[in-house]
């Protein structure tokens, strides 16, 4: 029996199958609401921890472009697994070196560094972002618990020949950890495969500006 509170309309299925579909929607307007703020709260704190870990390798000096939104993604398999990050830095429109975000394989899993070169692929600074390799050990390799990571900065492929890139156990240059030789190991040579690639990515580069130049006059 209908009455005010109780309307027949509300026993049709029509009007709880539209009631249901509104409540759907509206569950879904505010699930996607909150998924775009926090994606983008997320974004901007990956974009800020970004900047910052720029300012560590690479001084402002050296640049007046804004890198992060210049950067490109490469790949180049035969150094390394995963896509390669290059932000590209530029002062007055030239070219003045690049930071590398890369990833090795480290004792506890994926070992991500960033590391910047001049002009000349020069290292100016190496760090690591983040990883997964054993406290107190092989967590050196922070630049807050050791000045280990520093020994990479004014390395080139033109002054540290390909034998001298190992850590000394291996006959190399760097040192390694007592107990812990896996994860410099991964690091040394990630930054010198990360050096491999500066070189053929400015080569490539070189080779396009010249060619665009050729092609114009």
């Amino acid at each position: 029996m209908a009455t005010i509170l109780n309307p027949t309309y509300r026993s049709r299925l029509g009007y709880q199958a539209a009631l249901l579909g509104g409540m759907c929607y509206l569950m879904s307007m505010l699930l996607i609401g909150g998924n775009t703020a926090t994606h983008q709260l997320i974004d901007q704190h990956v974009l800020n921890d970004k900047l910052a870990l720029l300012d560590q390798v690479m001084p402002h000096s050296l640049y007046d472009n804004d890198p992060v939104a210049d950067s490109q993604v490469i790949q180049y398999r035969d150094l390394f697994k995963e896509p390669i990050e290059i932000l590209p830095a530029r002062l007055g429109n030239e070219f003045s070196g690049a930071a590398l975000n890369l990833t090795v394989q480290g004792w506890g899993g994926p070992l991500n560094f960033i590391m910047a070169v001049d002009a000349s692929g020069q290292v100016l600074g190496v760090r690591v972002i983040n990883h997964k390799e054993t406290p107190g050990l092989a967590d050196k390799i922070e630049l807050e618990k050791d000045d280990w990571i520093t020994g990479f900065d004014g390395r080139s492929l033109s002054n540290t020949s390909h034998i001298q890139w190992a850590v000394k156990k291996d006959n190399g240059e760097f040192d390694q950890f007592t107990g812990a030789t896996i994860t410099p190991r991964a690091l040394v040579s990630g930054v010198y495969r990360g050096l491999q690639c500066f070189q053929h990515w400015r080569q490539q580069a070189q080779a396009q500006t010249r060619a665009k130049e050729e092609s114009g006059s």
